[in-house]
């Protein structure tokens, strides 16, 4: 509950920050929506030229797009830490976290916050609705719940991974990033993992996977019944990588010696 109180505190104190910054904050929306459309876009494109792709049609990767944006939007607001090592490490301000008794990855967490990319998670839900109207997709009352469970661990495998990069950083304090490259490969979850080779469905699926962000729990909704199994192993994969991120995350911070000169 301590916890939780600040989590409130330090939401009310942003959002009275960026209010004051209006215009600023609707460019940063705009931003993002445009980056969102030329994705889908891109989508459309590539359907322009053939019927499916792996089997999969035009609908089906929209929604699955869609439902990709709702676990990227929370994670992008609540684990915005892609410059952790040159802000926290080379910099130094770790050394002021460790001041404090509370958790150091939360405060980290506290301190990046971007809560307005959960707009993405609207426009998420917007593009799965069109698909789904499309597809004619029916769902359960319970489905709700479902969607709220697949998307939190979907949110979690992406920040497990995010973590234990910004983790490294506690061994290596060079200024050189793996994030960009992993923002990369991140995206190769928001398409159906059977059009990659099976070497690389085998790294979404298992090293890096971020197939359990978007295909894997689409699936379900999608009635792909030959994914169920990996559906309902989005949550799982979803506490235990982030789970051992938060071990290699404490393990770093009981290596770190605080900044040179």
């Amino acid at each position: 509950m301590h916890y939780l109180s600040i989590l409130f505190q330090y939401i009310a104190q942003y959002m009275k920050t960026r209010m004051q910054y209006r215009a600023d904050m609707v460019v940063e929306l705009l931003s993002d929506l445009l980056f969102q459309a030329v994705n889908l876009v891109f989508i459309l494109v590539v359907f322009g030229h053939t019927q499916t792709l792996g089997g999969w049609t035009r609908d089906e990767i929209i929604f699955i797009y869609g439902f990709f944006l709702v676990p990227y939007a929370l994670f992008g607001a609540f684990f915005n830490i892609w410059d952790f090592n040159e802000r926290y490490i080379v910099k130094g301000e770790m050394d002021r976290i460790l001041t404090r008794p509370i958790h150091s990855l939360f405060q980290v967490i506290l301190e990046r916050m971007e809560l307005e990319s959960l707009f993405g998670a609207v426009t998420g839900i917007i593009v799965m609705g069109y698909a789904a109207a499309r597809l004619d997709l029916s769902f359960a009352w319970y489905d709700i719940f479902i969607l709220i469970l697949f998307a939190v661990g979907g949110a979690l495998v992406y920040a497990g991974i995010f973590v234990a990069l910004a983790s490294i950083g506690f061994w290596s304090d060079a200024r050189t990033s793996l994030m960009p490259m992993m923002y990369n490969i991140g995206n190769y979850g928001r398409y159906p993992v059977d059009i990659y080779h099976s070497a690389i469905r085998f790294v979404l699926t298992w090293i890096l996977p971020f197939a359990f962000v978007g295909v894997y729990p689409s699936a379900y909704f999608l009635g792909r019944t030959e994914w169920y199994t990996y559906s309902f192993m989005t949550p799982v994969m979803g506490v235990l990588f982030f789970t051992v991120s938060i071990y290699l995350w404490n393990s770093g911070v009981k290596r770190y010696r605080g900044a040179g000169n």
